[in-house]
């Protein structure tokens, strides 16, 4: 990885760099190569859809269930909201830039809707 990273610094494209590599004998292909010199992200390789319907997905759940006085989950009235109602609900309060898909499908997930 320490001849990768040399090579990246003196601006050598990665094709080059994969055929110093075959030179020496090692089989490694350009899409790892490429996976091995991008630096691990915030989402640390996570897709952003799959973060961000994480996140709505929880304020979904924290909105339309409640705690009653017993200590158990029960539906609250925002958990009878349609999918339009739901995403200006969660906009308001939660995630400004949740969108209608992941709203849709975190609703159709956790069956508040009917159809």
């Amino acid at each position: 990885m320490a001849f990768v990273d040399q090579m990246k610094k003196v601006d050598h494209a990665v094709e080059s760099i994969l055929v110093a590599v075959k030179t020496a004998g090692l089989k490694i292909a350009a899409r790892t190569l490429r996976a091995w010199c991008v630096p691990a992200g915030p989402a640390n390789g996570r897709a952003a859809r799959a973060v961000s319907d994480a996140l709505v997905e929880d304020a979904v759940r924290a909105l339309a269930f409640a705690t009653n006085a017993a200590g158990q989950r029960a539906l609250a009235p925002e958990g009878i909201y349609g999918r339009r109602k739901m995403l200006a609900l969660i906009r308001r309060t939660r995630v400004p830039e949740a969108g209608f898909g992941a709203v849709d499908r975190d609703i159709r997930s956790l069956s508040l809707l009917a159809s």
